[in-house]
């Protein structure tokens, strides 16, 4: 199957899954579910894109193992932490009254224009699974490593803010157990060093600087969209001066020693 044919099958899938949980959200008024759907919808392109590609199958088995896995595990995560028992997540509440009257067509817009961003960043699955050629075994297995590297440490970092949570005594302070005494979020550190993954996979083949997409569209979406400047806000809306002192102390993004003399954050 062609890249534009594969790209446009997978946008075509995302945005039917999107569809769905957008008709969910008229019936529950609860936006939050779209994050986790989000997640299964990039593992299902990564299924798609290994299953229907042109290029090599060690490639395309690599991609879908590591992947779904990695698509698997998150969207699980988003669901217990966000969706089950929870209720709606302050940006949709947001949004919602930002809607106002208009908040069915508004929400089916943002859930379609989540659907078109699943197939944009499946762009480094689609380079991978078209790829000709065996990778290099230093490049497969620096894939793998790092792939290993980033999830476990997202899922150690998720676990850590789980467990501080669910601490009575630490309620109205920000966790700086583990992970999180070294920077502010190394949960989005690691998500964004998983998407190296896909440029290791297809090293070697034509279509490596599209998978080096995923990293540059990832820190960009974290450190000026949704994640970073929407996790602080409602971190100081919340948390106040003992957030303040956390960012200065605490690296923002790379894990770094915590400052012994707290300065203005760079």
């Amino acid at each position: 199957m062609s890249d534009g044919a594969l790209f446009l099958l997978g946008w075509g899938l995302a945005a039917l899954a999107l569809l769905l949980a957008w008709a969910w959200q008229q019936r529950t008024h609860d936006a939050s579910a779209v994050d986790a759907v989000w997640a299964a919808v990039m593992g299902a392109l990564a299924l798609l894109h290994a299953a229907l590609g042109s290029g090599d199958g060690a490639r395309r088995l690599a991609l879908a193992l590591l992947g779904g896995a990695w698509a698997a595990r998150l969207a699980l995560h988003l669901l217990r932490d966000r969706v089950l028992g929870k209720p709606e997540d302050g940006r949709y509440r947001r949004l919602r009254a930002w809607f106002g009257a208009r908040a069915g067509l508004g929400f089916f817009a943002y859930f379609q224009a989540q659907a078109l961003a699943a197939a944009v960043f499946a762009l480094p699955f689609l380079a991978v699974a078209q790829s000709p050629g065996r990778p290099p075994a230093a490049a497969l297995a620096a894939a793998v490593a790092l792939w290993a590297l980033a999830v476990t440490g997202e899922s150690l970092a998720d676990r850590q803010l789980a467990a501080w949570r669910a601490d009575p005594a630490q309620r109205g302070r920000s966790c700086r157990a583990g992970l999180w005494r070294y920077s502010r979020h190394p949960n989005y550190f690691c998500e964004w060093l998983h998407w190296f993954t896909y440029p290791l996979l297809a090293w070697g083949g034509p279509g490596v600087w599209l998978a080096l997409l995923g990293p540059a569209l990832m820190l960009a979406t974290l450190l000026g969209v949704t994640g970073i400047p929407h996790t602080e806000r409602q971190a100081l809306a919340s948390r106040g001066e003992d957030y303040r002192a956390y960012q200065r102390e605490t690296s923002r993004f790379v894990p770094w020693f915590p400052r012994s003399t707290p300065r203005r954050d760079a």
